[in-house]
């Protein structure tokens, strides 16, 4: 038993690491979101009250008395074994799996580790469940691209399938539902101007609105993400629910900070717990649970305007997004089998809305970091801005073919970052033979997208921060292959247009006005990210924004 009472003492020591790091992240938190409640209350988000606190204190011993009553009763169990030739992979121990195998401050790596030893097809346990892994250009792109209709499903992930409801939303669902759903978002998008003029111009008055409470703070040290996520959210919010919201706005700013304890939670080593033993972590107190409250809150709001939309509601004119699936209802609402229906539609509408405001908010938050650590990039963004659009009109869209090295720098940005290293999980749709093994129908898959983005095949220096990874010897932009931060194939991020729409417009109008000062020195700056579970976010800095 040496090793598991090294298992044990590790989690333990995890434990109060984080219970430490909540300490930290709820007073950065009251800080950045500037929301007016009492430290007191918003530390409750995060650390809960003092019964709550003795009960984390005990919940890793739990957690393990638990985990081992599950070893004993299922140590003759196993993961089960196909005698098919599987991808090969590293030996599972009962009920744990390969987690043992899965160390390390960014999970992510030992993927890449695991690729070296075993291929870039291998399979690993989470806990009971069989997961093929995918890794390098090759092999992510022959399945999802060249495979794409036999790994178009969702996979199994715990956490997305809670705050789904089971599958209601576009993000978690599959099948028919998930096809009907992703169609008619994609359609509905267009016609509220995602991809067309109307809604650049919507992100342009968004972009001014942040230039103008940016130079409200007069060159001093700023937390950029508070400024962001308002921005970006703001502009899903007119899509969904047909209005911005003023930046003081009292709801919106709890919303925000609800979005950012989601975010926070599921990188966390208990929202990683959850989605390797879901019904055991379901019984136990911890953090993981503040998660799930804000899931709760978040989709109360969102039951709230669709409620609002239903009084007011003229089916001759639609107003949003929340419109128009309100229409789609009525006119299914006789068809036994329709997947339009209000779990659908709260869900999807969350799954636009929080997507839409976290994951751009955090590239533009990671992008001024690294210009930072890189003064030059940022002094020659400044210099193709002045030459091509000066300082007397706003960026527009078009202007984006005509700066080759600020699209290189903003693409290079994304694909240094590696927002969703992971991915999120496929699964096989039936037995299929890829690459010379045999997968299982309802295997979850894992395309690791980060070894995508770090292939040195396709990327010279994959480790290091050169937006020369795209442009070519006469210093024009020209695509790569490898630039997949939005994922590839069938399940290809549904607001791809729209958020690389808002990363330049939004890149480009801070840049055009001001100039950014770092509060350390540039080799102090850690571009490594703070914490790497789901995503990878970056350390929290302050700058100063300085007006041109």
């Amino acid at each position: 038993m040496p090793k598991f009472h090294n298992f044990c003492q590790g989690m333990q020591t995890f434990e109060h690491s984080c219970i430490q790091q909540t300490s930290c992240q709820t007073g950065f938190l009251n800080s950045r979101l500037g929301v007016s409640m009492p430290s007191q209350a918003l530390g409750r988000v995060f650390t809960g009250d003092a019964s709550l606190i003795m009960e984390l204190l005990g919940g890793t011993t739990l957690l393990l008395i638990s985990c081992l009553i599950f070893i004993i009763v299922h140590l003759k169990r196993g993961p089960k074994q196909d005698k098919r030739r599987l991808p090969p992979g590293p030996t599972p121990l009962p009920v744990l799996g390969n987690i043992l195998n899965l160390s390390g401050k960014e999970v992510f790596k030992t993927f890449h580790r695991l690729a070296e030893k075993y291929g870039p097809v291998y399979t690993v346990y989470m806990g009971m469940e069989r997961v093929v892994v995918l890794c390098g250009y090759d092999m992510v792109r022959s399945a999802l691209n060249d495979h794409g209709e036999l790994f178009s499903a969702r996979g199994h992930l715990p956490i997305l399938k809670r705050m789904s409801l089971g599958g209601h939303g576009v993000i978690y669902s599959n099948g028919e539902r998930w096809k009907q759903l992703r169609r008619f978002s994609l359609m509905t998008m267009r016609d509220f101007g995602v991809g067309k003029k109307n809604i650049e111009q919507r992100i342009q008055e968004e972009a001014y609105f942040l230039t103008a409470e940016l130079r409200k703070t007069n060159g001093q040290p700023q937390d950029p993400k508070f400024y962001f996520s308002r921005t970006v959210s703001n502009v899903i919010c007119s899509v969904v629910f047909g209005k911005r919201f003023e930046y003081e706005n009292e709801n919106f700013l709890r919303l925000l900070n609800l979005i950012c304890i989601m975010f926070i939670n599921a990188n966390s080593f208990w929202g990683q717990m959850y989605n390797v033993y879901p019904k055991l972590m379901e019984k136990l107190p911890g953090p993981h649970n503040k998660f799930f409250k804000a899931v709760d809150q978040v989709q109360e709001f969102i039951a709230e305007r669709i409620k609002m939309h239903e009084e007011t509601l003229d089916p001759t004119s639609p107003r949003d997004f929340i419109d128009s699936f309100l229409i789609k209802m009525e006119q299914e609402k006789d068809k036994p089998n329709t997947h339009f229906d209000m779990d659908a539609l709260v869900n999807t509408t969350f799954d636009m809305f929080v997507a839409g405001t976290e994951t751009v908010s955090i590239t533009l938050c990671y992008g001024l970091l690294i210009l930072l650590k890189h003064p030059d990039v940022e002094e020659r963004i400044h210099q193709e801005l002045d030459q091509v659009i000066g300082r007397n009109r706003a960026p527009c869209i078009e202007d984006r073919s005509r700066m080759p090295y600020t699209d290189a720098v903003i693409h290079e940005i994304q694909r240094f970052i590696d927002l969703i290293p992971l991915g999120i999980p496929h699964k096989v749709t039936q037995d299929i033979e890829f690459k010379d093994y045999f997968i299982p129908k309802d295997t979850t898959i894992y395309p690791v997208l980060s070894s995508v983005l770090q292939d040195p095949k396709l990327f010279k220096y994959p480790h290091e921060f050169k937006p020369s990874h795209f442009l070519d010897s006469d210093g024009k932009f020209c695509k790569n292959d490898g630039f997949v931060p939005f994922s590839s194939g069938k399940r290809i991020c549904l607001g791809e247009g729209l958020a690389r729409m808002e990363l330049f417009l939004v890149f480009t109008t801070i840049l055009q006005n001001f100039t950014l000062r770092s509060m350390v020195a540039t080799e102090e700056i850690d571009l490594s990210p703070e914490t790497s579970g789901f995503g990878n976010c970056p350390h929290p800095y302050q700058l100063c924004f300085i007006a041109r």
